[in-house]
């Protein structure tokens, strides 16, 4: 298991006995939602210790920044640094009983369907866990972009060719902001075709919005004219879907998650697909389960979140990721294991078709 990239857990020497109350305040935590007062650490913990010595033990971690007292309660919560040293140092995975790989197993390989399998593995993920679960699509069921050509019409137009990895042609005629020669178009079909040919088309397609929306002053003639004609042609040509996504009104039921704005951009994010795909994607060439913790995702709609992801392998060689949604707040002892397990078996089913 490894790391988010670029984090790690904090420098500063932490002592067995705050780590220890660290994993049983994380632990209670998770469990029941609630701010962990000293008492409460006091029983669970065991030993002899006072309340005043485990305040001063908690005290300790909060200046390490590992927990922290929400508004005015006694009580203290696990920070996103408090979760990664309790997952990089202190948790104790449990790993699924053998009636429960053998159920997933059963449930992911009984049918002979690829995209069947893919949805299975999903909502597997989600019902194990009572998250959302997503999976994405190997790469070589993802529509990728081949090349495109420009070719020049009468006054400002211009007919745009685009040839897609299965072999599909789309045309369209754009309206341009000026005339421009066959040279100029070529050129600027060059530049797409040497930027982004062999990659997903959806891929494409947001980052040429993307472009567009930055439109940098530093950005050259040719690139700005590639983006700006693309831009069109590439609209509604986004390809099927390249996450298979389930139990994503699962997360309705985590208070912390229930803020209507909170729902509505998770739900967006989960619609649009983009940003959870650029996160899996760069868990491409990651070894074995990885973990996002809030922030670490890089997305501001996945703060309150944390993602747990796999790759998946077919004939030995990655060929797509999957992995668990939830609250920072969720058992990473178990959902790590449930993230894994399923990873193996997908590969294996996917392999056997």
């Amino acid at each position: 298991m490894s790391n988010a990239p670029g984090n790690k857990t904090t420098d500063a020497p932490i002592g067995d006995r705050a780590q220890h109350f660290l994993k049983v305040l994380v632990e209670r935590y998770i469990r029941d939602g609630q701010p962990v007062g000293s008492r409460t650490l006091a029983r669970d913990a065991g030993g002899d210790l006072s309340p005043a010595t485990i305040r001063n033990v908690m005290a300790d971690l909060e200046e390490l920044g590992l927990v922290t007292s929400p508004h005015t309660s006694a009580g203290r919560v696990p920070t996103i640094s408090g979760y990664r040293f309790f997952v990089d140092s202190l948790m104790t995975l449990r790993p699924l009983r053998e009636e429960e790989v053998a159920d997933a197993r059963r449930r992911i390989a009984s049918s002979l369907d690829g995209r069947a399998i893919l949805d299975r593995a999903s909502h597997l993920l989600s019902e194990f866990t009572h998250m959302a679960g997503v999976v994405m699509l190997p790469r070589r069921e993802r529509v990728a972009y081949r090349q495109i050509e420009f070719l020049p019409l009468s006054g400002a137009r211009v007919l745009a060719i685009l040839v897609t990895s299965e072999g599909e042609v789309h045309n369209r005629v754009i309206e341009t902001a000026k005339r421009y020669s066959a040279a100029e178009l070529e050129q600027a079909a060059n530049f797409l075709n040497r930027s982004y040919a062999g990659r997903d088309l959806e891929t494409v397609r947001h980052a040429v919005l993307a472009e567009l929306r930055q439109m940098r002053e530093s950005m050259d003639a040719i690139m700005r004219r590639a983006v700006e004609m693309a831009s069109p042609v590439l609209e509604g040509h986004g390809g099927r879907d390249a996450l298979v996504v389930a139990g994503q009104t699962n997360l309705m039921d985590f208070d912390e998650l229930a803020q209507l704005e909170r729902l509505r951009q998770l739900f967006d994010a989960f619609a649009e697909q983009q940003q959870l795909l650029h996160l899996l994607d760069r868990c491409m060439a990651a070894d074995g389960v990885q973990i996002f913790i809030g922030e670490e995702s890089g997305y501001g709609v996945l703060e309150q979140c944390s993602v747990v992801t796999a790759p998946y392998r077919v004939d030995g060689e990655i060929a797509g990721v999957l992995g668990v949604i939830g609250p920072t707040r969720m058992a990473y002892d178990r959902v790590v294991p449930i993230v894994d397990v399923t990873a193996r078996l997908l590969g294996v089913a996917l392999k056997a078709l």
